[in-house]
């Protein structure tokens, strides 16, 4: 078949053969097909020819996106993609908008960054930054790192999940940071609203760890920290930061990083807590133990560090010499805020005003000390049910007319 001149050519219908016929001109040309309006055929001076649509998007530009190259597609198997993409911009959709944002794209390496730098840093504690770190860093950059934000799927987010199946708590932890990580893509612009690919993925069930000292273990690990102090094997600011922990239920970095400042009144004023600023009533002997430290000039800390004006930066390794003295090595620091807890709720001390003192940010945080109530319930219902026996036994019931009167047996 004889090669047509490009220049005598503007519309035909395109198959397979009439293509190959088509010779090359000096410049490029557009070749439009009569069986399929907006279906075309590019046709370069090299001689490549590249099947594509044109249509018009909803800001009045024309668009061209490209299906593919003459020979690696048929001019049939060109047009059934192009009659799917013409149907899509009849619905409404910009394939050629939609292809340039993948290419733009960003990796879920680089979301990962954006998010420790423009979220984490700015609006965390420290701790829960070194945590999030940890997370993005040892855990999602490594397994979903190179992967475009835009095309992450749940199965993805499942997939990693899963393979963190025998460590159910930090697996939670990291699907969290995940599900946070893309519901802030969204609000960047880099995902479509309502896309977070961690949603409906279930979490696993953890066991909470619920240690609580009893008197004879307080007794004893009180013991300890009189004798480690005495001889000398801890400090006295080392001992003091563990009493204090147990007579506030503070959590460990309160304590370690209180300020001489924020003692006053009878109170704690901590400034920066996890809820914010909170202020903690002080018992005559927490007060007792806080008169009773050493001060240094020029150190604001009360939990004094090594070196000057700084406080003490690890409290975990002492802790794990005196619990092992003390015969609790299952024992947490966090434990003895849960000791304080269950005493304050064992105590008949309601929940509201036991998430108040522990700075719960929610109501169903305490809940977890619920269990711990059913004693002093247990006592109350006796008591009440005790004093209606009494006064339903004060008086002999009157007998109906004909019958013999009936005595209450006491």
């Amino acid at each position: 078949m004889a090669r047509k001149p490009i220049r005598e050519v503007n519309r035909m219908k395109l198959t397979t053969r009439a293509v190959e016929a088509l010779a090359p001109g000096d410049r490029e040309a557009f070749i439009w097909d009569t069986a399929l309006p907006n279906f075309g055929l590019r046709v370069y001076s090299t001689g490549r020819k590249t099947y594509l649509i044109q249509y018009r998007n909803t800001g009045g530009r024309t668009r061209r996106p490209r299906i593919g190259d003459h020979g690696v597609l048929t001019a049939d198997q060109a047009r059934q993609e192009a009659r799917r993409r013409l149907g899509a911009v009849a619905c409404g959709e910009d394939p050629s908008e939609e292809r340039t944002t993948r290419r733009r794209a960003i990796s879920v390496r680089d979301l990962g960054e954006r998010f420790l730098t423009d979220h984490v840093a700015i609006r965390c504690k420290s701790s829960t930054e070194r945590n999030y770190r940890q997370q993005v860093r040892n855990h999602v950059i490594p397994r979903l790192g190179a992967h475009k934000v835009t095309e992450v799927t749940r199965a993805d987010i499942a997939a990693l999940h899963h393979a963190m199946r025998e460590t159910p708590h930090q697996a939670n932890r990291v699907l969290a940071v995940m599900s946070k990580m893309f519901s802030l893509a969204e609000l960047w612009g880099l995902r479509q609203d309502g896309s977070n690919p961690c949603r409906l993925i279930p979490k696993y069930r953890e066991e909470r760890k619920e240690r609580f000292l009893d008197a004879e273990e307080l007794a004893r690990l009180s013991e300890v920290l009189n004798t480690v102090e005495a001889n000398g094997s801890e400090s006295p600011f080392v001992t003091a930061a563990f009493r204090l922990l147990i007579l506030t239920g503070c959590r460990h970095g309160e304590i370690q990083k209180l300020r001489w400042d924020e003692v006053r009144g009878g109170y704690l004023h901590l400034r920066d807590t996890k809820t914010g600023a909170r202020r903690i009533p002080l018992s005559n002997e927490a007060l007792r133990i806080l008169s009773t430290l050493p001060r240094t000039n020029g150190n604001p800390y009360v939990i004094e560090g090594r070196f000057p004006e700084s406080h003490i930066t690890d409290l975990q390794r002492p802790w794990r010499r005196i619990r092992g003295i003390a015969d609790l090595s299952d024992v947490r620091i966090h434990d003895l805020r849960h000791t304080f807890a269950s005493i304050a709720v064992q105590n008949g001390i309601d929940l509201l005003t036991v998430g108040k003192l522990l700075g719960h940010s929610s109501y169903q945080t305490t809940e977890r000390y619920a269990h711990l109530a059913d004693e002093p319930i247990r006592r109350a219902g006796q008591q009440v049910s005790g004093v209606l026996g009494d006064m339903m036994q004060t008086a002999d019931p009157a007998p109906e007319p004909g019958r013999p009167a009936l005595r209450l047996v006491r």
